[in-house]
Order: C-alpha cells, then structure tokens, then sequence
C-alpha cells in the first residue's frame, strides 16, 4: 500500500479510521485517554491501541495453539518490515508502519508484547501472582511504555509510573473479566492463590466462596502499584499525562470492585461511565493521574 506520511490518500485515510474504530471499541479506556494527547499523537496512538487489541483477541479467533502462534507470527515479520521500511497493505498494519517510521519506538517492545502474548494459547494457569505479573508487565505495562514513546516522551519517572499503571491496568482487567474466561474454561488466577479452589466451580458459573479473596489479593496488588506510580506523579512531565491518565479510570473500576466485595459473577458487565471524560479532563487540568 503506498501512501503519504499523512495518510491523505483514500485507502490510507480508512485505515486510520479504522484504527480509531478498534480502538475506541476494543480497549474503550485507553482510547478515551488518547483523546488528551497532542492531535499530531492520536492517530499513531490509535494504530498502537488497535495492533494490541488484534494481537490481544488472539486466543478468542484460533481454535489451536499453533494456529495462534501462526497468527503471532505474521504480526511479528509485519512489525519487522515495518521497521524496514515496508508496509504491509492491512488496516491496522499500515498505520502502525507509518507511525513506526516517523516515532521509531524500540521495536524489542513490540518483541515483548508478541511474547507475552504467546501466554494466552497455554491452558495452564500461572503458578504464582508474581508469574501473572509478569504476563501483565509484558502484555500491558510494554503498551503503556510504547504509548510514552508515541508521545516522544523519554523520562525516567514518567516511564516508571507507565508501568506499574500499565501493570494495574491489566491485573485489574483480568478480575472484571473472570467471568467471561470461565465461560471460555480459561483459568489465569495464580495456584499461589487458588489453593485447592476447584476450578469447575468457576467454568459452571458457581464459583467457590473463597473466590472473592482470590480476586481481592489481585486487586490490592493493582492498587499498591497504583500507589507505586504515583510516588512519582510531581516530576512526571505534563505531556506523559495520556499515557498514565488509566490510573484515574482504575480507581473507579477498583472502588467498584470493592463495593461488589469481589463478587465478581454476580455483577453485569460494567458500561463505559459517561463522566469519565469529565474525570479524565480534570486530571488533566489539574496534572495528577
């Protein structure tokens, strides 16, 4: 697909709105706080945002594990052309070229994410909160690190904070989808945790009791790297704001949590709150995340 670094060509121009599309549907939080950052940064962060929901849904698409490393596998030699200069005529693709060329983000963290990824095709669940962790550093808190460098931020603190947000953003998003796992029989809470929970008790949709302090031990791990990143939050640089503007949505999707006692089957499925723009704009008036 050969195109303008402005994407001002027809076929360019849908993909971009692609990408926006993904994004604001796929990973609706992290969209709304694109929608802080510079207009020059939106778009590249909209194809960041969609490339990792593709490779995200992964496991929902493949019926095999090796059709899911096939799949990975033609993500990882797309993102390699890009980083030779070449785009691959996809709707996501090809913005994320384009973005790459002109943001050059370290392409090992492109490397890390395709990895962790790889996790989602294993049955097995994750022996230890400390092993879930590491899936969350690697699938969530690399993204938000990328997200900074999209943004062409290269600060120490601001870097720091991304990725105990990030990791919260994904510890937290593993409780509020329990739920839907189960119904899919995939297990990701640590054996550390579970103790002798049987997991047929969650695949039926009849979890065991002791569940809730399960998901509460996850949870307070989220809000102490939460307290993490924001031992940091007076000398992180303004324009980092977009990147870490998640840990305000968390709190609310925390409290929530909390309010339920981690009773997370017998809750629907929580809506985007319409005051979360509000929320998010404050944050950033008033430069805390």
């Amino acid at each position: 697909m050969r195109h303008d670094p402005q994407g001002g060509d027809g076929e360019m121009a849908a993909a971009w709105a692609y990408c926006a599309a993904q994004a604001r549907t796929a990973d609706h939080g992290r969209w709304l706080c694109s929608l802080f950052a510079p207009e020059a940064a939106r778009r590249d962060l909209w194809a960041l945002l969609a490339f990792n929901a593709e490779i995200a849904r992964t496991r929902e698409v493949v019926r095999e594990p090796m059709l899911g490393q096939i799949r990975l596998q033609w993500w990882r030699e797309a993102i390699a052309e890009a980083y030779g200069g070449r785009a691959r005529a996809h709707q996501v693709m090809a913005p994320l070229a384009d973005a790459i060329a002109r943001r050059r983000p370290p392409r090992e963290c492109f490397e890390t994410l395709l990895d962790g990824r790889l996790r989602d095709l294993d049955d097995e669940p994750f022996a230890t909160l400390a092993n879930l962790e590491a899936y969350a550093q690697a699938t969530s808190a690399t993204l938000s690190l990328l997200m900074l460098d999209v943004l062409g931020i290269d600060d120490g603190a601001a870097r720091e904070a991304a990725a105990a947000i990030g990791t919260a953003w994904a510890l937290v998003g593993l409780v509020r989808a329990t739920p839907h796992l189960a119904a899919r029989r995939q297990l990701m809470l640590p054996g550390d945790l579970m103790g002798d929970i049987n997991p047929e008790s969650l695949f039926t949709g009849r979890p065991d009791s002791r569940l809730a302090d399960v998901l509460r031990a996850v949870v307070d791990r989220a809000s102490a790297l939460l307290v993490e990143a924001r031992r940091h939050r007076h000398k992180v640089p303004a324009p980092a704001l977009p990147a870490l503007l998640p840990a305000r949505l968390l709190d609310r999707r925390i409290a929530g949590i909390r309010r339920a006692d981690h009773q997370m089957f017998d809750q629907p499925q929580e809506a985007p709150s319409a005051t979360d723009p509000i929320l998010l704009w404050w944050a950033v008036r008033t430069g805390r995340f």
